[in-house]
């Protein structure tokens, strides 16, 4: 065996960066390297097209081990994580038998949301029946101005349940600063109130109470960059300010718990999770949080490195979500809790695929537990901690991520996240942020399949969309003087669209292929998958040998679009042919952007549809030409 690992090493000597750079040059024949072959990213740096040894050297996070400070590779020495679900608890007695019924089907972490007017100390313990909370992670979430009370009652029923209270994880998602990023309304006396929740759940040295809620920046449609900045500025106000009001260190640290979200970026959602523990660990420490115990896990100064280790729960996001062709947010749910657990999380939860449109029903919801399940019964995902670590990839999309996070953390915290809330700087940037990602997939620069490419031309969402069952805190609305987070999803503009189309009834567009074999069958593909995500129907056709056939074929079928679909040099011809035996009794259409393109518009053809087209614009305009609202 070592004669043939010799042989092998001969047989394929090692090759230097500069011989590899040597063929990539020759290979481009002269395109320029960085406009071919490197990708600028949103998050505002470069990444290359391959990365070798040398890459990482240097690198202090590749020397540190899972569950070592500064905790890149892991807060834990394992990979097991929590699989987490949660209910909606309308009623008490209904939302126990749920969660005891999933309990039995591998849930391991449940999450209640509770109505602020329904918190009481009967109602907890009805919902809390027969549950061990030394055995599953019980995390509550309710209106803001209940989270104290809430506390208090869990406190109280941990300590008659007699159990070890060392042993019970869990959480209560007091966010004080949801109000404002929510629904824009200011929390006063926030330090006051975090710091009485603090003190009161101490007797639970394992529950999680002052939440950063960072999956809201996620799913408004922020960059990771600014996910994680955000995210490490809101974790440094709470601690700094409660520091400051007194509290010890230590103890604030292990109350704080970020909940981010997990969008469709698969590789550098995985180096997110690696570079929030590293800059999280980096933050905490510089408030030197002392040891009053006795622990194995601090410096030689008494400081506490397990204050600085920070607990991550992750959920699917919902931005990236649609309603046509659900099943394919199965897919994307499944990408991300890939990344989420490769990346060493603590717990997830996997949204169902069609809460974009409906309450999930036990279907949904057994496929989302599911999800989860196989990546550790069949894939074995818990089995290997940080997996990631060594890649050359991944070691420096992990190190470009947490600089830049941490040049926005620094930007915002020199402000402070509260005041930098209260003047919308935040609420701007992830506006900004949606907005250039509205544009990108109206331009199909981002891609959401079955939305704004290969649509199932067939489907009907209309009826399926059915009213969905409330779910919130119970807070009453108020006036809002701040900025809000914007919430919408990336497909809701061509959801509308296609649903208009849906009601008014599809307009036909037919495909008028003529010339060229190959010319006309690429365009006729692309120019129904454009028309396609409107809804209209779609007649597609292998050829004709004229033009007037052609159109009177498309007439015989009543069309409203007529997509001329031929090669740049026949379109001088067939074209104007067109135009003069269309008129103006249908719309004529040409697929492509041909030389000859400004000769035909002076003939009176205007519409051109081609890869560089806005095709939500395009499809807009002619849902107003033929009078579908």
């Amino acid at each position: 065996m070592a004669n043939q690992k010799e042989k092998l090493f001969s047989d394929f000597p090692p090759i230097s960066t500069e011989e590899w750079m040597a063929k990539i040059t020759a290979d481009l024949k002269g395109a320029d390297f960085e406009k071919k072959l490197v990708w600028r990213t949103n998050e505002g740096f470069k990444v290359n097209p391959f990365y070798r040894s040398e890459n990482i050297d240097g690198m202090q996070t590749t020397d540190s081990l899972p569950g070592e400070f500064p905790y890149v590779r892991g807060t834990k020495k394992d990979n097991d994580w929590y699989t987490r679900q949660d209910i909606c608890v309308n009623d008490f007695k209904a939302a126990n038998a749920k969660a005891l019924d999933v309990l039995n089907k591998g849930i391991t972490s449940l999450g209640f949301n509770i109505d602020g007017d329904d918190v009481s100390a009967e109602n907890i313990k009805t919902l809390l029946k027969d549950i061990c909370p030394e055995a599953v992670e019980l995390n509550f979430s309710t209106c803001y101005s209940k989270s104290l009370d809430l506390v208090k009652i869990l406190v109280e029923y941990y300590k008659n349940a007699g159990v070890n209270l060392k042993d019970c994880y869990g959480s209560v998602n007091y966010d004080p600063f949801k109000p404002l990023l929510k629904k824009g309304r200011e929390a006063k006396n926030w330090v006051e109130k975090a710091a009485e929740i603090v003190n009161a759940a101490a007797a639970l040295p394992r529950f999680r109470v002052l939440a950063v809620n960072a999956s809201a920046i996620n799913d408004g449609g922020a960059y990771i960059y600014q996910e994680l900045g955000y995210a490490l500025a809101n974790g440094n106000q709470l601690l700094s300010a409660l520091i400051n009001a007194g509290l010890d260190a230590a103890l604030v640290a292990k109350k704080i718990k970020f909940n981010f979200g997990i969008g469709g970026n698969y590789f550098m959602e995985i180096a997110k999770f690696r570079a929030a523990r590293w800059l999280w660990a980096e933050i905490v420490n510089a408030y030197e949080p002392k040891c009053n115990h006795e622990c194995p896990n601090k410096s030689a100064d008494g400081i506490c490195r397990c204050a600085s280790k920070i607990y991550t729960h992750a959920q699917t996001s919902t931005f990236n979500k649609t309603v046509y062709d659900a099943h394919v947010n199965l897919l994307r749910t499944q990408t991300e809790a890939m990344s989420a657990t490769i990346a060493g999380i603590n717990s997830l939860t996997v949204r169902p695929f069609d809460e974009t449109y409906k309450t999930s029903d036990d279907f949904s919801e057994r496929i989302a537990r599911n999800q989860q399940l196989l990546l550790k019964e069949e894939c074995h995902f818990d089995k290997v901690t940080d997996p990631s670590s060594g890649s050359y990839y991944i070691e420096n999309l992990t190190k470009a991520i947490a600089e830049q996070a941490w040049k926005l953390f620094l930007e915002v915290d020199e402000k402070g996240f509260y005041e930098a809330i209260k003047a919308g700087t935040i609420q701007t940037g992830i506006k900004e942020s949606a907005e250039a990602r509205f544009k990108s997939l109206a331009t199909r620069r981002e891609v959401l399949l079955g939305t704004n490419q290969y649509p199932n031309f067939t489907e009907k969402a209309d009826s399926k969309i059915v009213e969905k069952e409330a779910c919130g805190c119970g807070c009453e609305k108020e006036d809002a003087p701040y900025m809000a987070l914007p919430t919408g999803r990336l497909a809701t503009a061509f959801e509308t669209l296609r649903l208009a189309t849906e009601k008014h009834g599809a307009p036909t567009v037919f495909m008028l292929t003529i010339g060229s074999l190959g010319m006309r069958l690429a365009r006729a593909q692309f120019s129904s998958n454009f028309f396609g995500c409107a809804g209209y129907k779609i007649i597609d056709n292998l050829g004709f040998e004229t033009v007037e056939a052609g159109i009177k074929a498309a007439r015989e079928k009543n069309a409203d679009i007529i997509v001329l679909c031929s090669s740049d040099d026949e379109y001088a011809t067939y074209a104007p042919e067109a135009k003069k035996l269309i008129g103006d009794d249908e719309h004529l259409v040409i697929a492509g952007a041909p030389a000859c393109m400004e000769d035909l518009k002076a003939q009176g053809i205007e519409h051109f549809i081609n890869v560089k087209s806005n095709v939500l614009e395009t499809l807009r305009m002619f849902n107003a030409k033929l009078g579908i609202d």
